[in-house]
């Protein structure tokens, strides 16, 4: 994998029988350090003139979100187990729960591709059914 890379995130959250997709591509940087795959890269936020610096870390068996900036959390997705964190937003904090239902890593010489599907809860109630696709490629001259 090079270490600049193309980055495309996809989103599907359900809530009442009704898909709400959402696509993200932007380039980035990569590096694996101690067995983990790390990517990094900037987003702006609607509304917003900060940019939000995000790392994304990929083990066989879990995927780390980490988004610091105008937003602040770090959301920890492992299969079959709950995690609570701490969503920090302009206009306050939410507890996020996430329950990693399915987790897969596809691993190539060229490209990382983790498909989780997982159950959103805000403020310890159930918000939606999720999916998150993370597609990274490296980038050719």
């Amino acid at each position: 994998m090079t270490k600049d890379v193309l980055i495309t995130i996809r989103g599907v959250h359900t809530l009442d029988h009704e898909d709400n997709d959402v696509e993200m591509i932007v380039r980035g940087d990569y590096y694996q350090k101690n067995g983990k795959h790390y990517i990094l890269y900037e987003e702006i936020l609607e509304g917003a003139e900060e940019r939000v610096k995000n790392v994304i870390k990929i083990s066989p068996s879990s995927m780390d979100i980490i988004k610091k900036g105008v937003t602040n959390s770090c959301m920890l997705f492992e299969k079959n187990k709950k995690n609570l964190s701490c969503y920090s937003t302009p206009v306050g904090n939410l507890v996020i729960g996430i329950q990693a239902n399915h987790f897969y890593v596809e691993e190539q010489e060229n490209s990382i591709k983790v498909n989780v599907d997982y159950s959103l809860d805000i403020n310890y109630e159930h918000m939606s059914d999720c999916r998150i696709c993370v597609d990274v490629q490296s980038c050719t001259a």
